[in-house]
């Protein structure tokens, strides 16, 4: 990795922009790109890829992958479309399409087609402050107001937007992109081809204290009660960094804890959603799905292609296997065993949780029937009394 060469105090080093205008593609390019099957006239030309109902002209891709959209395609101005395959379309109505077997997956192959990469000016900005010790690999992209501390390394293409921050001895790889404000701790590894998303925190200190005497919490979890109370938290600090594995997405605002003698880690090609907490000394495998307004308290091991869905809560400590899908707002108290389904609080097998609701839905009935059978008891009873 070259060694940066200082500019002079006012010297602007930018030099270029990444901006493009849309390319014009080819129909038939665009069907052997998605592996889907051409039919009609393969040399139209698409400069983009819209909505049928937002189509403006004939050099707009409708997408219409969903049944429901298709019937839009009569009244639009495109004459190319992406459709689901097995769908009928009318004749006349375009002069080619482009038939895809699974919708969803072609969808990231369009939008990787047809994508608009983020604006970021070349070079580094006269503003940012850069260590002189910091090394910055080929066609780095140093945004305005960053700031890179000493020992810090970072990989060719990488580029870091406006107001971010790197700390002491942080290692960056290759091709990565950091939105603005993004924050990365002291020591923090992070892997090639990564994009943190606006506000990141990666390397805070984990929240980790301790009483001299067992407190309250220890108490609660030995005997269910309170029989100690916390005069004095003791800080434990946080020796430890965090590591995160190539291609690895992490969303806005998401913070990742430092571990405290350990690193915390993210395994590689992992997807982190905005508003996420990953406590200290979490290991988190490769391939996971972590959605929006997650919480992941400390120590606990996440295994590999895990899906934790919207607001799911893990405790400290927990052992999630590998292929578990957890459902949205569950509560993870104890270890899942792989490939499980759980839902609920606390989160318990899908099918178990489904069977108490139904279940629970019927104990009004059940509530009536019995009442019924107590009436009937006593008149029966008060018969016999009277006999």
């Amino acid at each position: 990795m070259a060694s940066r060469h200082r500019p002079a105090p006012h010297a602007r080093v930018i030099a270029r922009s990444n901006h493009r205008a849309p390319v014009p593609m080819k129909l038939k390019d665009i069907a052997q790109a998605l592996g889907g099957r051409l039919v009609g006239d393969g040399t139209l030309e698409v400069s983009r890829a819209v909505h049928p109902g937002e189509a403006e002209s004939s050099a707009d891709l409708a997408l219409a992958m969903d049944g429901k959209l298709v019937a839009l395609l009569a009244g639009a101005p495109a004459r190319a479309a992406v459709v689901a395959d097995g769908v009928e379309i009318p004749d006349g109505v375009l002069d080619g399409y482009v038939a895809v077997a699974r919708p969803r997956y072609a969808l990231a192959g369009i939008t990787e087609l047809f994508e608009r990469p983020v604006h970021h000016d070349a070079g580094i900005h006269p503003t940012a402050v850069i260590a002189a010790d910091a090394r910055l690999g080929r066609d780095v992209a140093i945004g305005a107001f960053v700031v890179i501390g000493p020992r810090a390394e970072i990989g060719d293409r990488t580029v870091i937007h406006p107001q971010g921050f790197i700390g002491a001895d942080v290692r960056i790889g290759a091709d990565c992109l950091f939105h603005p404000g993004v924050r990365i701790g002291d020591r923090v590894q992070v892997g090639h081809r990564v994009i943190l998303h606006q506000g990141a925190s990666l390397g805070a200190d984990g929240f980790s204290f301790v009483t001299p005497e067992p407190g309250s919490v220890e108490a609660a979890k030995a005997s269910g009660r309170v029989g100690a109370t916390n005069r004095v938290l003791r800080r434990i600090n946080s020796l430890g960094a965090v590591v995160v594995g190539d291609d690895v997405e992490i969303g806005a605002n998401s913070a990742i804890d430092r571990g405290t003698v350990s690193d915390t880690r993210i395994g590689r090609n992992t997807k982190i959603d905005n508003l996420v907490q990953v406590g200290h000394n979490v290991a988190i495998g490769e391939n996971c799905m972590i959605c929006g307004q997650v919480g992941i308290a400390g120590s606990a091991v996440i295994g590999n292609r895990v899906v934790l869905a919207g607001q799911v809560g893990v405790g400290d400590h927990v052992t999630i296997g590998d292929d578990v899908v957890v459902g949205a707002k569950s509560a993870v108290g104890t270890d899942v065993a792989p490939r499980s389904v759980v839902v609920g609080i606390p989160a318990q097998p899908r099918d178990r949780v489904f069977d108490q609701l139904v279940h629970i839905g019927r104990l009004k009935a059940l509530f009536a029937e019995v009442a019924g059978l107590k009436a009937r008891l006593k008149t029966v009873e008060h018969g016999r009394e009277k006999s």
